[in-house]
């Protein structure tokens, strides 16, 4: 990401872990030709594509549907100056095939707004990157004031 900026560099495994454990992240895409920010629940598939579950009919799915997209997700506790953020880069796409949206209906994520006519949301992940501040200390060795 900034490899000067005193965070830790995650790699992409230790990436989809914290993904993993963390059940809200953001979705960033374009929205007449602005940045748009929502934040959504989420879960990984197996290959670490992020899948999203919303209304057919919402804004979000017009949006988003055949874009390149990023997914940031994120945990932090201001109390030890200590977190990490995660983001995943890559296109979304609805799933239009039948069998794969039956598997996600039992496996993937439930929606927190239910509609009667859903779908799944995959973003494949083509680029994740992820840094991490442990413990208020910089990887310059500086600890941030309390």
């Amino acid at each position: 990401m900034y490899p000067n900026d005193g965070f830790r560099e995650l790699e992409r495994q230790e990436c989809l872990r914290l993904l993993a454990e963390v059940p809200m992240g953001r979705i960033v895409h374009t929205r007449q030709a602005l940045p748009a920010v929502l934040p959504v629940n989420f879960c990984l598939d197996g290959d670490g594509a992020v899948l999203l579950r919303t209304a057919a009919a919402s804004e979000l799915v017009r949006a988003i549907d055949g874009a390149v997209v990023a997914f940031e997700a994120d945990q932090v506790d201001a109390g030890t100056h200590s977190g990490w953020s995660v983001v995943v880069t890559g296109a979304a796409s609805v799933v239009r095939d039948p069998a794969e949206h039956d598997r996600l209906t039992r496996t993937g994520p439930r929606s927190w707004v239910p509609s009667p006519d859903e779908v799944f949301v995959r973003i494949e992940p083509d680029l994740v990157t992820g840094r991490a501040l442990v413990g208020g200390h910089t990887l310059y060795g500086v600890h941030l004031p309390d």
